[in-house]
């Protein structure tokens, strides 16, 4: 499977909205992005800038969807935001229908991915969030699949 790697320093908050910001204006229906990280990396947050750059007209509605399990936005595209932190493994998440949504004309958003790896699209936008100080992120960024990596690529 083809993949490309990209390094994205994320100096401050705004720095990680504005790459949400930017990616939602290349998704594509079908869409997968897998979000690996720590508690407090700042996923949920770098989802609502998603949310926003697709249109959804009130950010605040981001929420961590840990507990609901999956949330649902509409924006230019319809949103779909999976927590897979609660779930033990790949057969509870495909147990939500992830395999449907995936094949959907929206785009899935997936945080704690590295929980359900195996369940993941063999095409899909892979994003670590290292935590590097109080406010400072970088962002290790693998496209998976021709379309994904071309995403990645405009990212920089």
């Amino acid at each position: 499977m083809l993949q490309k790697e990209i390094l994205l320093d994320l100096p401050d908050l705004r720095a990680t909205q504005d790459l949400g910001r930017r990616l939602a204006t290349l998704l594509f229906p079908g869409s997968v992005i897998a979000l690996i990280g720590p508690l407090g990396a700042g996923k949920t947050y770098f989802v609502r800038a998603v949310a926003e750059g697709l249109g959804v007209s009130d950010s605040r509605v981001v929420t961590s969807p840990t507990f609901v399990l999956i949330q649902e936005y509409h924006g230019r595209l319809p949103i779909f935001h999976f927590d897979a932190y609660r779930l033990h493994g790949d057969a509870e998440f495909v147990e939500l229908g992830a395999e449907e949504y995936f094949a959907g004309q929206g785009v899935c958003l997936i945080e704690w991915a590295d929980r359900v790896a195996k369940s993941l699209p063999a095409e899909h936008l892979q994003i670590t969030f290292t935590v590097t100080g109080e406010l400072t992120r970088q962002a290790k960024i693998i496209g998976f699949g021709e379309r994904h990596i071309r995403l990645a690529a405009r990212l920089v």
